[in-house]
């Protein structure tokens, strides 16, 4: 399979209602905002929707998920998890609401149809109290935790073209 044919996920979870765990959602609406894709991307607004994100995914080649992660760093780190890595920060909940995610994953995978997957996480600022806007912080990180996606994307055959 050429890298061109391969179906690309870009999909973002996360709650929206609780500032920076919203992150996620945010930065695929930013994406949607201002850049087209290649015709083997998807973008996605998973939202909390756990094992509702089974067919997406298995109709995906390549995942690259987009979230809140709890690292223990300080606010506005961002992370990458891949392979064992991606497995064990979901199994031991670094995630902030992907429990679902890792179940999800491992359907796929005894159907035969997991993707592979990447994680670009970043640690919030605020995830507890109730509010539709990410923090400061979290916000000002929010362009390289795309250039990261960005290049993710782009090792993986997707192009992302800035909207005029």
């Amino acid at each position: 399979m050429t890298d061109s044919s391969r179906k690309i996920l870009i999909l973002g979870v996360g709650n929206i209602l609780y500032a920076d765990e919203g992150v996620g959602v945010r930065a695929v609406e930013r994406l949607l905002e201002t850049y087209d894709f290649s015709d083997n991307v998807t973008l996605m607004d998973g939202g909390n929707l756990g094992m509702r994100l089974m067919q997406p995914l298995m109709d995906s080649d390549y995942c690259i998920v987009l979230d809140a992660v709890l690292g223990g760093d300080q606010p506005g780190t961002i992370y990458r998890f891949t392979g064992d890595d991606l497995r064990k920060s979901l199994a031991f909940k670094d995630s902030m609401h992907q429990s679902d995610l890792v179940d999800t994953l491992i359907y796929c995978e005894l159907v035969g149809k997991r993707p592979e997957t990447v994680v670009i996480g970043m640690e919030p600022y605020d995830f507890k109290n109730m509010s539709i806007e990410l923090t400061d912080i979290v916000a000002d990180r929010l362009p390289a935790m795309l250039d990261i996606a960005l290049k993710e994307l782009a090792e993986a055959g997707g192009i992302a073209t800035p909207k005029a």
